[in-house]
C-alpha cells in the first residue's frame, strides 16, 4: 500500500490511495487540468485511477469530482447526505451511494467509512485497508468522539487533521462568526485536539503520521508538528505535514 496527497488545506484537497493495481483518489477540490498537473508529479495519468471517493460536499473536497468523472469516466462513492445537495452535478456520472456504517470494496482496497462530526450533510472520513495494512484519514471533524477513535485505532498510517492553532485563530483576523465556526464542534480539528485523539489510539502499529488540512491563516506546520511528535514521543522530523501547494510524495506502508 501507498498514499500520496496532491493538497491539502482550505484551497483544495485530494489524495491518492493504492495498492496492487487498484488505485482510488479520496476528494478532488482542483480542476481538472490543476489535478491532472498534480497526479503527474507523482507519476500517475487521471485514466488509472478506478474512481473517487467524497467525504463531504464542500468545494475544497468535492469542487472537481464531477468534472474529472465526466471527463475520465470515473464512478464515484459518496453518502446520501452528501448526494442530495450534488445531485444535478453527478446526473450523469455513475455514482454509488453509500452505507456510512458499511465496509465496501473496489478492486484491491476494503474502505471502510465512518461518520464524523462537521457541518456538512452526511460527512464521512476513510480508513482503507489491503487486507493486512490500514491508512486512516481524518479531516474536516470539529471534535474527537469514540466512533472516530475505533475507526483510527490499530492503523499502521494516519492522515491527521491540524486545522489551527488555538490561540492563532481567537487572534487572528477572522470574523467572528468564521472564527465561532472553525473553532466549533462542528468546524476543525485544533493541534491539541488531534493530539489528545492521536494519545487515546493504539498507534503500536504506526508508521506514518501526516499532520493535514493546516489552516495558512491560522497554524503553523512546527505548532502541528510539536503537538504530534509531542504525543508521540518521536522526533519531530517523523510527523509530516501535506502542503496546499505541494501536497505530500508517496508514503509506503508495508
Amino acid at each position: 500500500m501507498r498514499f500520496a496527497l496532491l493538497g491539502s488545506g482550505s484551497e483544495g484537497n485530494a489524495l491518492v490511495v493504492q495498492v496492487g493495481s487498484t488505485t482510488l483518489l479520496m476528494d478532488c477540490g482542483f480542476s481538472v487540468s490543476e489535478t491532472v498537473t498534480r497526479l503527474a508529479r507523482l507519476g500517475l495519468q487521471a485514466e488509472q485511477l478506478d474512481g473517487i471517493l467524497v467525504t463531504h460536499e464542500h468545494s475544497d473536497h468535492i469542487a472537481g469530482v464531477a468534472r474529472l468523472a465526466r471527463k475520465f469516466k470515473l464512478p464515484v462513492w459518496m453518502t446520501h447526505g452528501t448526494f442530495r445537495f450534488q445531485h444535478a452535478d453527478f446526473s450523469d456520472i455513475a455514482v454509488t451511494e453509500i452505507n456510512p456504517h458499511a465496509s465496501f470494496s473496489v478492486g484491491e482496497i476494503q474502505v471502510k467509512p465512518f461518520l464524523v462530526p462537521h457541518d456538512a450533510g452526511e460527512p464521512v472520513q476513510y480508513v482503507f485497508d489491503d487486507g493486512s495494512l490500514r491508512l486512516g484519514v481524518l479531516t474536516d471533524t470539529g471534535h474527537p468522539t469514540p466512533h472516530v477513535e475505533a475507526a483510527l485505532s490499530g492503523c499502521h498510517a494516519i492522515i491527521l487533521e491540524c486545522n489551527h492553532d488555538e490561540e492563532m485563530l481567537r487572534n487572528g483576523r477572522y470574523p467572528a462568526s468564521l472564527k465561532q465556526r472553525v473553532g466549533g464542534r462542528f468546524g476543525h480539528l485544533n493541534n491539541e485536539q488531534a493530539a489528545s485523539l492521536l494519545s487515546h489510539l493504539d498507534n503500536s502499529r504506526l508508521q506514518h503520521i501526516v499532520a493535514a488540512h493546516l489552516s495558512q491563516q491560522n497554524n503553523l506546520p512546527a505548532l502541528a508538528v510539536a503537538a504530534l511528535s509531542g504525543v508521540l514521543g518521536c522526533a519531530e522530523d517523523w510527523v509530516a505535514v501535506a502542503d496546499q501547494q505541494l501536497g505530500l510524495d508517496w508514503r509506503e506502508v508495508v
